[in-house]
């Protein structure tokens, strides 16, 4: 994330009132520990070539809503692992990220991601 995306997503957590509930951390030598504390996994990039940032939250059995990008629908089973939506569709991704963190038993959980992680 460059400086001025990182000032725009603070100044839009700032407008939305949600400011305190987020933390902006830049680039982490440690990802692993950011990724553990998570509930999901928000990726709602443009372009991505693998989708190695989907494949490590998956290891630590973290739902992954993201772009359909790239090579991120071969890592991402949508329903099962995780959430694919069009790029851009952000109101899609807002959905998705609550039916996966609140949502019924259908929804990826953390819990079944590691089972289909263990398969």
């Amino acid at each position: 994330m460059t400086a001025s995306e990182r000032t725009n997503c603070v100044h839009r957590a700032r407008c939305l009132g949600v400011a305190d509930n987020c933390i902006f951390v830049g680039k982490q030598p440690n990802i692993v520990d950011y990724l553990c504390a998570s509930d999901v996994l928000l990726l709602p990039s443009e372009q991505e070539s693998f989708g190695l940032a989907a494949l490590e939250a998956l290891a630590v059995q973290v739902p992954v809503i993201a772009s359909r990008v790239g090579g991120v629908p071969e890592v991402i089973d949508d329903g099962e692992t995780g959430f694919l939506s069009e790029v851009g569709d952000l109101d899609e991704m807002a959905d998705d990220a609550a039916q996966a963190v609140d949502g019924p038993k259908t929804a990826p959980r953390n819990g079944e991601t590691r089972a289909r992680l263990s398969h």
